[in-house]
C-alpha cells in the first residue's frame, strides 16, 4: 500500500503538467472558440527557453529570476505572434481551418525547436527545491508537491479572474455569443489576445517549473495535448477546477499503470510488460468522455456564418490522370534506383492522402488515425507470412479488413460528436495504436520492426524483388512500382467519382449541415460509419503498399507527428481535391519532394525536420491567403473565368437578335 502511494504522488508531477496543457486548452476555447492542439508547445517552448538563458545557449547566461522573467517576457510575445499570425486572420474561417492552423503552430514550433536546440532531450536546471518531506510515512520530493499546489493555484486564480472580474464577464460574454458581445461594445480580438497571453503565461510558468522534472523534449511534450484534452473534456473545455483535476488524476493513474507494469500479475511478453497501457487508457477515457457530455459539448455564436473549403467539380478526369500516370511509368523504368524508390513512396502516399480526402474533404470530419490504420494493415501483412503463412492475395485483404474494423470501431466511438470535435478521439486513438500495438512485440513490431514477404503469385514475383531492375538494373523492381501505380490510379478515379455519384452527394450534405441532411432523409450515423470504412480501406490498402514497398514495417513509420505532418500537407494543398493527394504522397517523407531537397537543397539528415518546418510554415501561410487550400482557390478561378465566358457568349448571342428586333 505504501508503495502504491509512492507512485500516486509521484504522478503528481507529470500530472500538473497535463493540468498545465488542459488549463491551457481551456483558454483558448474561451477566447478563440477553437481547440489548440498546440497547446503543449507552450509548455516545451517554455522550458527551452528557460534552459537556454540559463545555460548560456544565447552566449549569455542569467540567473534564476531574470531567466525566468525573461522566458514570461517571451512567452507574451510567443503569444502576440501566435495571434497575429493564426488566430486573428482566421476568426471568420471554418471550424476546421481554425483547428488545423493551431496544427501548423505546432508543426512550425516543434520543428523550429528542434532545428535550434537539437532532438535529444535537455535536462533544465531546477527552480524547486530538491529536498524531500515524508508524507503519510513516504518520502516525496518537495518538487513534485509545489509543482500540483502551484496548478492547483493558477487554476484557482483563473477561476476567480472568469468569474468575478469585469475581463472574466466579458470573456464569457465572447465565448457564448459573440455578435451580442459586438452589439454590447466588446472587442473579441482583444479579449482573444488577453486569452492567448494568460493561456502562454500559464504554460510558461508551469514549463519553466516542470522542465528539471519532467525533462525537456520536443518529441513528448507537444503529445501531451491527448492527455490535456481526455481532461478539458470532462470539464466541457470551460471548467479550470475540473479541468486541473482530471490533469491531475490522469498523471496519479499514468504512474499507477506504471507501478503495475512492474508486477509479475501485469501482461507481458518474454518477461517485458506490455507498453502502451496508459494510452490506450486515455483512449478510453476520452471515448466516455465524449459518449457521456459529447452531445452537450459548448457551441458558440458567432459574427459570421463558417463554412468548409468548397468541393470542386471533379470534371476532365482522364485528362487530367494519364499525363501523371505516363510520367509516373515512364519514370519507374527510366530513373535512378533511388529516385524510382521515391516514385513508389509517392504513390503509395497518394493512396493514404486519398483516405484523408474522403473523411475530412468529402465529409468535414478531421481524423488523425487514417496512418494508424494503414500501420495495422503493415503490420498485419507482415504478420500473416510470417506467423501464419499466409501470403498474397489472401493476407492483403485480410489485413486491410483488419484496418476496416478498427476504423469503423473508432468511427462508431465519435458518433456523438461532430465535426472537429472528432480530432480528439482520433488523435488519442492513434497514440493508442501507435504505443499499444506497434510498439508491442506481441502483435507489432517493437523496437526492431517486423519484415515483409514479397508478393507473388503462380510463383511469379511482382514486388520490389521482381526480375526486371529497370535500366540500371537495380532495386527496387520498377514491377511493384507499376502494379502500386494501377492500385493509385484506379484508387484515384474511385474517390474521384466518388464525389459526383448519389453517396458522395449526401456526403457533401452531411458535412454542409447534419441537421439539414438528417431532415433530408439522411442516415447521418450510417454515412458517417460508411465515410470511415471508406477511408479505412484507402488507408489499409496504403499500409499493404508501405509494407510491400520498404520489406519491413516499423513503429517509426506510423508515429503521430508524420500523421499531422501529413494532415497539413493535404490541406495546404486541397483537402477537397484529389489532386491535393497526389502532390501531398509526392511530398511525403522519403517521395520524390524531399528527396530532390535533400540531395540538392537542405543537409541529408534534418531533411525531415526541414519539411515538417516548411509543412507548418506554408500551412500559417497557406490559411491566411488561400483559407481553402492552393489547388482550391485554383479551381474556384477556372470556375469563374468559365462562367465569365459563358457569360460572355450569351450576351453576344443574343446581343444580333436584339438588333433584329429593333430592325424589324
Amino acid at each position: 500500500m505504501q508503495t502504491i502511494l509512492v507512485f500516486a504522488l509521484l504522478g503528481l508531477g507529470s500530472g500538473a503538467v497535463i493540468a498545465a496543457v488542459a488549463l491551457g486548452v481551456v483558454l483558448s476555447w474561451r477566447g478563440s472558440g477553437s481547440f489548440n492542439l498546440a497547446a503543449g508547445s507552450s509548455v516545451m517552448v517554455a522550458g527551452y527557453m528557460f534552459w537556454a538563458f540559463r545555460t548560456g545557449f544565447f552566449h549569455f547566461k542569467l540567473g534564476t529570476w531574470p531567466a525566468v522573467i525573461a522566458t514570461l517576457a517571451f512567452m507574451v510575445v510567443y503569444a502576440v505572434l501566435i495571434e497575429l499570425l493564426a488566430v486573428r486572420p482566421l476568426r471568420a474561417a471554418s471550424p476546421l481551418a481554425k483547428l488545423v492552423a493551431s496544427l501548423g503552430v505546432l508543426l512550425l514550433t516543434q520543428a523550429l525547436v528542434q532545428v535550434i536546440f537539437g532532438t535529444s532531450p535537455l535536462a533544465s536546471p531546477s527552480v524547486l527545491p530538491d529536498s524531500v518531506v515524508v508524507v503519510g510515512g513516504v518520502p516525496v520530493p518537495v518538487a513534485q508537491l509545489i509543482l500540483a499546489g502551484g496548478v492547483s493555484f493558477l487554476a484557482a486564480v483563473l477561476w476567480c479572474i472568469y468569474r468575478f472580474t469585469r475581463f472574466g464577464v466579458a470573456t464569457r460574454a465572447s465565448s457564448e455569443n459573440e455578435v451580442a458581445a459586438v452589439l454590447a461594445g466588446l472587442d473579441p480580438n482583444s479579449i482573444s489576445v488577453a486569452n492567448s497571453i494568460l493561456a502562454n503565461l500559464t504554460a510558461g510558468a508551469v514549463g519553466i517549473a516542470a522542465a528539471s522534472i519532467v525533462g525537456i523534449s520536443a518529441t513528448t511534450i507537444p503529445l501531451l495535448i491527448v492527455q490535456a484534452l481526455a481532461a478539458a473534456l470532462f470539464a466541457r473545455f470551460t471548467s479550470f477546477g475540473i479541468a486541473c483535476a482530471a490533469g491531475m488524476a490522469i498523471g496519479v493513474g499514468e504512474s499507477l499503470i506504471f507501478y503495475a507494469s512492474t508486477q509479475s500479475w501485469f501482461p507481458s511478453h518474454k518477461g517485458v510488460a506490455l507498453s502502451g497501457v496508459q494510452q490506450l487508457v486515455v483512449f478510453v477515457l476520452i471515448v466516455v468522455a465524449l459518449w457521456w457530455r459529447g452531445s452537450s459539448l459548448p457551441q458558440r455564436g458567432e459574427l459570421r456564418e463558417r463554412s468548409l473549403p468548397r468541393v470542386p467539380k471533379q470534371d476532365q478526369l482522364a485528362r487530367r490522370m494519364l499525363p501523371i500516370v505516363a510520367a509516373c511509368a515512364i519514370a519507374l523504368v527510366l530513373l535512378p534506383s533511388e529516385f524510382r524508390q521515391a516514385v513508389v513512396t509517392g504513390l503509395v502516399g497518394t493512396v493514404l492522402c486519398l483516405s484523408f480526402i474522403v473523411i475530412m474533404g468529402y465529409v468535414g470530419q478531421l481524423s488523425v488515425v487514417q496512418l494508424a490504420l494503414a500501420g495495422i494493415a503493415g503490420f498485419g501483412v507482415a504478420r500473416m507470412s510470417s506467423v501464419y503463412g499466409i501470403g498474397f492475395p489472401l493476407g492483403p485483404l485480410i489485413a486491410v479488413a483488419v484496418a476496416l474494423v478498427v476504423g469503423v470501431v473508432v468511427g462508431v466511438s465519435a458518433l456523438r460528436v461532430r465535426g472537429v470535435t472528432l480530432v480528439v478521439v482520433t488523435l488519442a486513438a492513434a497514440v493508442a495504436i501507435e504505443k499499444f500495438v506497434f510498439a508491442n512485440p506481441n502483435w507489432g513490431g517493437g523496437a526492431t520492426g517486423v519484415t515483409v514477404q514479397q508478393p507473388t503469385l503462380f510463383g511469379i514475383k511482382f514486388g520490389s524483388d521482381a526480375g526486371f531492375r529497370g535500366l540500371d538494373g537495380s532495386l527496387p523492381s520498377p514491377v511493384f512500382g507499376l502494379c502500386a501505380l494501377a492500385v493509385t490510379a484506379a484508387l484515384y478515379a474511385f474517390v474521384a467519382n466518388l464525389r459526383r455519384g448519389e453517396l458522395g452527394r449526401r456526403m457533401l450534405a452531411v458535412r454542409s449541415n447534419e441537421r439539414a441532411a438528417a431532415a433530408a432523409g439522411v442516415n447521418v450515423r450510417a454515412l458517417k460509419v460508411c465515410a470511415f470504412a471508406i477511408s479505412s480501406i484507402l488507408a489499409g490498402v496504403a499500409g499493404v503498399l508501405f509494407a510491400y514497398d520498404f520489406g519491413t514495417v516499423s513503429a517509426s513509420m506510423f508515429d503521430v507527428m508524420t500523421a499531422l505532418s501529413v494532415i497539413a500537407s493535404v490541406y495546404v494543398l486541397g483537402v477537397t481535391v484529389v489532386q491535393g493527394a497526389v502532390l501531398a504522397g509526392f511530398g511525403m517523407v522519403g517521395a520524390v519532394v524531399p528527396l530532390i531537397l535533400q540531395k540538392w537543397v537542405l543537409p541529408r539528415d534534418r531533411v525531415g525536420l526541414y519539411v515538417q518546418l516548411l509543412i507548418g510554415a506554408g500551412l500559417l501561410v497557406q490559411l491566411r491567403f488561400y483559407p481553402d487550400g492552393i489547388l482550391i482557390a485554383s479551381a474556384t478561378k477556372r470556375e469563374r473565368r468559365r462562367a465569365e465566358r459563358l457569360q460572355l457568349r450569351a450576351t453576344s448571342a443574343a446581343q444580333p437578335m436584339s438588333e433584329q428586333r429593333a430592325v424589324a
